[in-house]
C-alpha cells in the first residue's frame, strides 16, 4: 500500500519523542533529520522535504510545543498540519461552468492509464447522477477508440468517436453534440507520446483553444516517483493543467509523487487511482492521507467507499436477520461478496486507526473468502439454509465439489457456528444482559 516505508519510519521516529517526558531543540532536530532522510527514501523531492522539515522544526522549536504537557503529540500534529499542507490543505473538486457541459481534457504520457482513468472517471460522475460523454481523440495508438468503447460500455458512459479525423475537430463536434443530447460532462481522451515531444504538445494546445476547458487533468503513474514530478511540470509549463490524476497509488509504497506534484507544480492532485476496477477512483482528500501517512486511519474514506459499494438494502436484511439470529451460510456467502466489493482486507484495515502501519509484515491472504465461498457454493440450496444437515458423507461430497478437504469444511462450519453464538450474544445485549464480548471468528 501507498507510503508503507515512509509510515514506518515516521512511526519509529516519532516513538523516540514519545519516550522523552520533556523536549529539548536538540530532539526535535534530531527526529526532524529522521523525518527528512525518510521523505528522501520516499522518493520527495529534495527541496520539497528540506523545506518541509523546517518549517516544522520553527513551529516545533517554539513555547507551542516545548510548554506542551504531551510535547510529542504535538510535534505530531504539526507535522499532521504540514504534510497535509504539502499536499494542497484540503480536496479540490471539478469545475462546473454556469452553462454546461463541463469539458475535461485528459492528457498525459502513454501507458500512464489515460483511457482507463476517463472510464473511471466517467463512471464516478454517472454514480453521482450526472450524464458524462466520454471522446476518443486518440487517433494513433492502435486499438485505443475500441479500449475506450469497451470500458466506456463497462463505465454506463456513451463514447463519441469519429475514427482517424482530426481530434481538434473530433472534440469540437463532441461538445456540440452534449450540448444538444444532455450530457452535462465531456470527457477527451487525448493521445499521449512515449516522451514529450513538440507534434504531442501542438496538438493538445489545439484542442485546448478549440473547447476551452473547465479542467485539463494530467494523469501520471505514481510509481515512476519524482519522474511523475518532472513530467507534470512540463505539461504544466506549456498547458497550465488544473489538476492531477495520480494512478497506480495502490501499488506505490514509497508514495513521494503523491508528496512532492503540488508543492512543485503548484497544481492539485484531485484524484488517486487505488486498483484496476472502474470504481477503484478516489477524491485526493490531503487530509486524511496525512493522518494514513501518521498511522491515524481513514475511517471518512471507508465509510464513503461502503456507501458507494454496498448494497444498502441488502447489508440491512442480513443485518436484521443477524440479530434475529436467523443467519445462514446464504448470509455467509453474502457478506463475503460485500466485503470483495470494498477491495483488498489489506487496504481496508490499512484504513482504520491504530492499523495501517502494523500491517507491512502481515501477510493477508484475500483468497482465503473465495476459497469460503467456493465451499458454500458446493453445497445445495437445502444445505446452505439448514448447515446443521451436513452430516460426515455430504461433508466429503462437498470437499471433493471445492477440491479441499473435509477439514477445510469443518473449519468453515466452526467460524460459522462461532458467528452465530457471537450473535446470540449480541441479541442478548439488547435484553439487558451483560457479557463478555468474545473474539471474532473472522
Amino acid at each position: 500500500m501507498a507510503f508503507e516505508g515512509l509510515a514506518e519510519k515516521l512511526s519509529n521516529s516519532f516513538k523516540k519523542l514519545r519516550s522523552k517526558g520533556k523536549l529539548t531543540e536538540a530532539d526535535v532536530k534530531e527526529a526532524m533529520r529522521e523525518v527528512r532522510l525518510a521523505l528522501l527514501e520516499a522518493d520527495v523531492n529534495y527541496k520539497v522535504a528540506k523545506e518541509f522539515t523546517k518549517k516544522v522544526t520553527d513551529r516545533a522549536v517554539g513555547s507551542e510545543v516545548m510548554e506542551s504537557l504531551t510535547p510529542a503529540q504535538m510535534v505530531i500534529k504539526i507535522v499532521n498540519e504540514e504534510l497535509t499542507g504539502l499536499m494542497g490543505g484540503s480536496e479540490e473538486r471539478l469545475k462546473m461552468p454556469a452553462h454546461p457541459p463541463a469539458v475535461i481534457m485528459m492528457c498525459g504520457l502513454q501507458g500512464a492509464g489515460k483511457t482507463t482513468h476517463a472510464a473511471k472517471l466517467a463512471y464516478q460522475l454517472k454514480s453521482q447522477g450526472h450524464r458524462p460523454l466520454l471522446v476518443a481523440g486518440d487517433i494513433y495508438r492502435p486499438a485505443a477508440i475500441k479500449q475506450l468503447q469497451v470500458v466506456g460500455e463497462k463505465a454506463g458512459a456513451p463514447v463519441f468517436e469519429k475514427g482517424t479525423q482530426d481530434p481538434v475537430i473530433t472534440a469540437k463536434e463532441a461538445v456540440r453534440h452534449a450540448k444538444d443530447y444532455g450530457n452535462d460532462y465531456v470527457i477527451i481522451d487525448t493521445a499521449g507520446r512515449l516522451q514529450i515531444d513538440e507534434a504531442l504538445m501542438e496538438e493538445l494546445r489545439r484542442i485546448k483553444e478549440a473547447v476551452e476547458p473547465t479542467d485539463i487533468l494530467l494523469v501520471v503513474d505514481a510509481m515512476t516517483g519524482q519522474e511523475a514530478v518532472n513530467v507534470a511540470k512540463t505539461f504544466d509549463d506549456l498547458l497550465d493543467i488544473t489538476g492531477v490524476i495520480l494512478t497506480k497509488l495502490d501499488g506505490d509504497t514509497r508514495g513521494g509523487a503523491a508528496l512532492s506534484v503540488k508543492a512543485v507544480t503548484g497544481k492539485p492532485i484531485k484524484y488517486a487511482g487505488t486498483g484496476e476496477k472502474l470504481s477503484d477512483l478516489e477524491v485526493f482528500h490531503p487530509d486524511r492521507m496525512a493522518s494514513r501517512i501518521l498511522g491515524m486511519g481513514d475511517v471518512l474514506t471507508l465509510i464513503e467507499d461502503a456507501q458507494m459499494k454496498l448494497d444498502e438494502k441488502a447489508a440491512a436484511k442480513t443485518a436484521q436477520r443477524l440479530m434475529q439470529n436467523k443467519m445462514d451460510l446464504n448470509d455467509l456467502l453474502d457478506q463475503f461478496e460485500q466485503v470483495k466489493k470494498m477491495g483488498p482486507i489489506k487496504g481496508i484495515l490499512s484504513k482504520l486507526p491504530g492499523v495501517g502501519n502494523k500491517l507491512d509484515d502481515v501477510d493477508i491472504d484475500d483468497r482465503v473468502m473465495d476459497r469460503s465461498a467456493a465451499i458454500i457454493l458446493s453445497m445445495t440450496p437445502y444445505e446452505r439454509s439448514h448447515p446443521d444437515c451436513l452430516n460426515a458423507s455430504r461433508k466429503k461430497r462437498i470437499a471433493a465439489g471445492c477440491g479441499m478437504k473435509v477439514e477445510d469444511v469443518n473449519r468453515l462450519l466452526n467460524q460459522f457456528r462461532q458467528t452465530q453464538k457471537l450473535m446470540k450474544q449480541f441479541g442478548g445485549m439488547g435484553k439487558g444482559k451483560r457479557k463478555r464480548m468474545p473474539n471474532l471468528p473472522f
